[in-house]
């Protein structure tokens, strides 16, 4: 079967799923069904968003039980109401996906306790912003309505957009933009922005769009897309640390999996995705000495990848969510090993 054929019921209510549609859901379920099928299946949705994705895995999986993560402290209520129904099938969690691990270790309730002791059979990251993020006006995050320049998923603490706009070098500025946007005009952006910030420091999003159309040479507006975008991504990557996260809790989650346990990753930006690849061609690689015709004892990698390659969105799919686009999904498998919730390094 097919990726196109995987997830080509696609026919969602954007209604029932609170204005936020889940991306390849059934595709998901897919990969993630062989793993949870056992008893004792503990499943976590590392981004959980509106709920849609776990909302759909408890029904389609009648014996799982989800640990849902959210930075985001509003959206977690929001979801958990949502889950509600469910009872304690769903538990919630306030955290960045990458300690999620060190959160059920400390954690209190048989959910936890069915982690600790069988390990995580499957997990759901859905990388970067939410559409439900995108949609409040007040937290920055769209650069076609003025607001405050903030973009922090937790907006109880961290530093916000405009804190790097008023405080980072010309050196440090110019970098992220190139960096995490690859922004052409990094230089350019940054120079304008130092001598912006002599004026006045930046508070509002209108303010730094206003600088990015008078900065972006007319031509590259024309057939560049919107002259913010590049810079609008860069700055909530930073901010939120979004890369850092993600190469974190590779090897967190991929050590807590159970023999059979899979981990899935949904990337919508190149960078993101090149980690996981990266990553995952790691962790599937042998430790045979080249040139052998078989693994030495000790040596055979403990995964295996579960798609080849990077799979994308149906063309159906896409029709029915823009969002779904730009993905591009990743899936490993545990072959052998015990589980283990105590972060690589054996920090906490």
């Amino acid at each position: 079967m097919t990726a196109q054929d995987n997830n080509s019921a696609v026919n969602y209510d954007v209604a029932d799923n609170h204005g936020h549609v889940p991306v390849m859901r059934e595709r998901m379920a897919q990969l993630l069904e062989p793993a949870v099928a056992g008893d004792n299946a503990v499943l976590i949705d590392g981004t959980l968003g509106a709920g849609g994705h776990t909302e759909y895995f408890l029904n389609k999986f009648p014996n799982v039980r989800v640990i849902g993560v959210d930075r985001d402290g509003a959206s977690l209520a929001a979801a958990t109401e949502r889950l509600a129904p469910f009872g304690d099938r769903f538990v919630g969690v306030n955290a960045r996906f990458d300690d999620v691990c060190a959160e059920i270790e400390r954690a209190e309730g048989a959910i936890f306790d069915v982690a600790r002791e069988h390990g995580i059979a499957g997990a759901l990251f859905d990388l970067g912003v939410s559409s439900m993020q995108l949609d409040q006006v007040e937290r920055g995050f769209a650069y076609k309505t003025d607001a405050p320049l903030d973009m922090r998923m937790d907006p109880s603490h961290g530093i916000t957009a405009a804190d790097i706009l008023n405080t980072y070098s010309h050196g440090d500025l110019a970098r992220i933009l190139k960096t995490y946007g690859d922004e052409r005009f990094a230089g350019k952006i940054a120079s304008a922005v130092l001598k912006e910030r002599e004026k006045e420091p930046f508070s509002n999003s209108e303010r730094l769009v206003e600088l990015l159309y008078a900065t972006i040479p007319a031509a590259t507006r024309r057939t560049g897309g919107h002259p913010a975008k590049r810079t609008f991504q860069a700055l909530r990557v930073e901010v939120n640390r979004e890369l850092e996260a993600i190469e974190q809790v590779i090897p967190v989650i991929t050590d807590a999996l159970t023999v059979g346990g899979r981990a899935v990753f949904m990337s919508y930006q190149s960078l993101e995705d090149r980690i996981v690849k990266q990553a995952f061609a790691e962790l599937t690689k042998s430790k045979t000495p080249a040139g052998l015709p078989m693994d030495l004892p000790g040596t055979a990698p403990k995964f295996k990848t579960v798609t080849r390659g990077a799979e994308k969105a149906s063309a159906e799919e896409i029709e029915e969510n823009s969002r779904a686009a730009s993905v591009r999904v990743r899936a490993i498998e545990r072959l052998e090993g015990e589980p283990s919730l105590h972060p690589p390094g054996g920090t906490s």
